[in-house]
């Protein structure tokens, strides 16, 4: 029978590593059920097998060599997997491996996947992202402040005419972007290639009319092969950017649009995410999703807020921020080195206003995109005061100017204040 538990063992420069947080059954040890993950996600079974080859347990059984408590009953695990068992640049067979069938086991009550460090010759199957951080502000032409944008309101419900002129009004009251709501692709009332034609066509007027480059995120989420002809009639267009809700497209076919949609930015939404990352003690972690997304190649991906309606606290979101927009990161004693797979602009949505500009600056600084919907549109003057309050907001921050100072002289954030001021 194989041994998979060595304290003692070093994990190589070219192994994956996996830190799993585990709850065993009351009548299982944490090293019986480390050794059964290690198993069931490698080369093992639940019993011993005639056709398990010394050959095979040799190069390819994975090891774990860090067992912690961190509570009566919950332990953080670490296994070191020899890069061999995984097809390199295939990230559904990597995620059906070390996220796959161990979620099922009785002898667990719980298990999350915590973080992964990826060997550099893993890295090099993927494209990370195509434009990155620098990228993406080249395409915007905003240097150095955070990026603005909004989601339509209501989600769904608007006509193609109505959509875009909700879009105008945001873009010029100041907003850069303004993009699809998660559930909305091609619908009976609101046709994909009409909504494309028109607001891109709003889009068009406002930059003539404000000098200001404008950007639209056309949500192209379906099967892969309708995804793909989506992605191309908006090229066609004239637009940059699509954007994909990537949990419940399946990293498939995220992969299938980063191979494919070249020259278009692409803007990932985390829609389901919280079936899988919510619980503390089971599923897989925010910070792991954004690992497997960065390294496919999205280039901006919503992380949470720290504030407003969503769940996640300030210091997960801020790992999870560091993680994908940083070179090399370090959390836990795990390090990963990410070579030149670019970074990810983090992108921030949820109950936020313009009241909460302050707080976004200060945890995320200006290499983020802070995305408001009710906090645009809610403005008791409409969209276009909305967009001219969230500007008003961030010039006050960046000239360190409190808001309340800063409302003395605009109406639009006075009324932003009137409204969500306590």
């Amino acid at each position: 029978m194989v041994d998979y538990i060595n304290k003692k063992y070093k994990p190589k420069q070219t192994e994956l590593v996996c830190e799993y947080l585990v709850k065993p059954a009351s009548h299982i040890t944490i090293e019986f059920a480390a050794s059964q993950i290690a198993a069931e996600s490698s080369i093992g079974t639940w019993t011993t097998i005639q056709t398990m080859k010394p050959r095979i347990a040799k190069r390819l059984a994975p090891h774990v060599f860090s067992i912690e408590r961190k509570s009566k009953n919950r332990f953080l695990i670490k296994i070191a997997y020899p890069l061999d068992l995984f097809e390199i640049g295939n990230m559904p067979q990597l995620l059906s491996a070390i996220a796959g069938n161990i979620f099922g086991m009785k002898i667990l009550d719980e298990l999350r996947l915590e973080q992964v460090s990826f060997p550099k010759k893993y890295l090099k199957g993927f494209k990370g992202p195509e434009y990155g951080i620098q990228g993406v502000r080249e395409v915007i032409k905003v240097e150095k402040r955070p990026l603005l944008g909004t989601i339509v309101k209501p989600k769904v419900g608007l006509n193609p005419e109505e959509h875009a002129q909700v879009a105008k009004e945001a873009w010029a009251g100041g907003l850069d972007i303004v993009k699809d709501d998660e559930n909305l692709t091609d619908m009976n009332f609101n046709n994909f290639k009409k909504r494309i034609k028109k607001t891109l066509e709003k889009r068009d007027m406002v930059e003539s009319l404000t000098g200001e480059k404008k950007i639209y995120m056309p949500n192209v989420t379906a099967e892969p092969l309708e995804m793909l002809r989506r992605a191309e009639f908006v090229r066609e267009q004239g637009g940059e950017y699509v954007m994909i809700d990537v949990l419940t497209a399946g990293f498939g076919a995220v992969q299938t649009l980063r191979d494919n949609a070249k020259g278009l930015v692409i803007h990932a939404h985390r829609a389901m995410h919280a079936a899988l990352t919510r619980h503390s003690g089971h599923g897989i972690s925010m910070l792991a999703l954004a690992q497997f997304l960065r390294l496919i190649g999205v280039d901006q991906l919503h992380i949470g807020t720290a504030v407003g309606k969503m769940s996640g606290k300030k210091k997960e979101v801020k790992t999870i921020f560091n993680e994908i927009e940083t070179h090399a990161f370090i959390n836990n004693e795990m390090k990963q080195d990410w070579g030149n797979i670019k970074p990810v602009m983090a992108v921030c949505s949820g109950g936020l206003h313009p009241l909460l500009m302050p707080d976004l600056v200060k945890i995320f600084g200006n290499d983020a995109i802070f995305q408001f919907g009710g906090g645009c549109h809610g403005h008791p003057k409409g969209t276009r005061a909305g967009a001219r309050a969230l500007r008003q907001a961030l010039d006050a921050v960046l000239l360190k100017i409190p808001l309340e100072k800063a409302a003395e002289e605009r109406k639009e954030l006075k009324q932003a204040f009137d409204k969500w001021g306590d």
